[in-house]
């Protein structure tokens, strides 16, 4: 019982330290190529732990993080409970692929989330897309891997003791 308890927590700290990475003001242009630390860090979790990250937690996770980043309430929350969606049906086949495949899904997963969002904000304000658009895109799938070991360490930490 104390266990899960523990396991919640963890999931509870990481998902506040992405949100913290992603208000965090990067100088220059480390700010055009922030990715979503919380995509990344839910992906993981419903991938890792799929009975305790799921729809409602991504849902209520994207609201939060709405408020957090100023946008429109609701479009996180849309957008990542339509990937944390995806990653619960494929979660079993996920775990199978090594990094690189992986990889290629974070990257489908990251761009389906910014075509939603750019979609979303151009229904409120006509904007032009441009090649800044792609590069949080780019930089989540490079992080993917440290991601991925980092939480994966995290996880599996309580179990060596």
């Amino acid at each position: 019982m104390i266990d899960s308890y523990y396991g919640c927590g963890r999931i509870i700290i990481t998902i506040i330290m992405a949100m913290c990475f992603l208000i965090t003001p990067w100088p220059g242009f480390l700010s055009q190529i922030n990715p979503d630390w919380v995509l990344l860090v839910l992906i993981y979790w419903a991938i890792a732990v799929p009975e305790r990250v799921g729809i409602f937690h991504a849902w209520t996770i994207g609201l939060l993080t709405d408020v957090l980043t100023g946008r429109v309430f609701g479009q996180h929350a849309l957008a990542y409970s339509l990937v944390i969606y995806a990653c619960l049906i494929l979660h079993k086949r996920l775990r199978q692929f090594p990094l690189p495949q992986q990889g290629l899904f974070i990257f489908c997963c990251l761009l389906l989330t910014q075509i939603l969002l750019f979609w979303l904000k151009n229904i409120q304000h006509p904007a032009q897309l441009s090649l800044s658009f792609l590069w949080p895109i780019f930089a989540g799938t490079l992080c993917w891997p440290l991601i991925y070991t980092v939480l994966r360490r995290i996880r599996l930490s309580r179990r060596a003791r």
